[in-house]
């Protein structure tokens, strides 16, 4: 009796399809699955809520706050510290080295002038910062934070409403207010605010004014021209009335001489024309 083949069960089947699936695609179908697969996980759930705190534990808390000791003295009672002790204690030393700087910079110029400084381009500014310097002009960037405690405590406290805004320092240690006004007219970014020159305050109209003095050489020649003309005119005026009574004296002696010559020459004269005749 010859055996039949049975056919697979369908138990069989779903084994053999999830060996498949398991051993992976087919190898003419693995090149077309992506190198990266990502897999989502799922989240854990919530499980612990905000819950209100129970009013006999709220009472316990605040039962049990810690409560700071109060000083001995009260605060109020304590001297007062002073202004520049509290400021040098909240500033650190890269603003007193700044500080000190400007210091140096108001004592050692004669001329400080406060400018205010638009932005423009780099070569510009070098190209005016070459010129300044030809006239011995620096030019000097500062912060407002750190110029203006400086200025409120010195003699120079005028000058604190030119600070405003973004402004820069030209600084020198003559007074070249001519050269600078014809540099700064080429700069339009850069606008004259005012200026300290000799420990005078000025204003823009008064710096320009000062630009058209002359020099001091020639103003010394000239107060000193002046002041040597008064006493040549004072000595002439008293030697005057001297010069003018000799004047009047040797005229009236020229007229006596020419008076008694003529009273003379015709006595002279009268006899010998009788000796004549005769």
């Amino acid at each position: 009796m010859r055996a039949t083949k049975r056919p697979a069960s369908h138990k069989a089947l779903r084994v053999a399809a999830k060996m498949a699936a398991l051993s992976g695609p087919a190898p003419w179908r693995r090149g077309w699955l992506p190198a990266l697969q990502l897999v989502r996980r799922g989240s854990k759930a919530v499980t612990r809520h905000w819950k209100a705190m129970h009013f006999q534990r709220q009472k316990l808390m605040a039962v049990t706050e810690y409560i700071a000791p109060r000083p001995a003295v009260p605060e109020r009672c304590l001297p007062a510290k002073r202004k520049a002790e509290e400021e040098e204690e909240e500033e650190y030393g890269y603003a007193r080295l700044l500080r000190r700087q400007v210091e140096e910079v108001f004592r050692d110029s004669r001329m400080v002038a406060v400018c205010q400084y638009n932005s423009m381009p780099g070569e510009d500014m070098v190209l005016m910062r070459h010129y300044l310097r030809k006239h011995n002009i620096e030019v000097k960037f500062v912060l407002n934070e750190i110029i203006r405690p400086v200025l409120s405590q010195s003699r120079y406290k005028n000058l604190l409403p030119l600070f405003v805004s973004r402004n820069i320092l030209l600084v020198s240690p003559e007074t070249k207010a001519k050269e600078m006004l014809r540099v700064l007219k080429g700069v339009p970014q850069v606008n004259l605010l005012g200026a300290c020159i000799d420990d005078t305050i000025l204003s823009r109209q008064g710096v320009e004014n000062f630009a058209k003095l002359p020099s001091l050489e020639a103003s010394q020649g000239q107060t000193l021209g002046t002041l040597a003309l008064l006493p040549s005119q004072t000595c002439s005026t008293l030697q005057h009335g001297a010069a003018y009574l000799t004047a009047l004296l040797d005229g009236h002696i020229h007229q006596l001489q020419a008076g008694a010559g003529k009273t003379e020459s015709p006595a002279g004269t009268e006899p010998a024309q009788g000796s004549g005749t005769q």
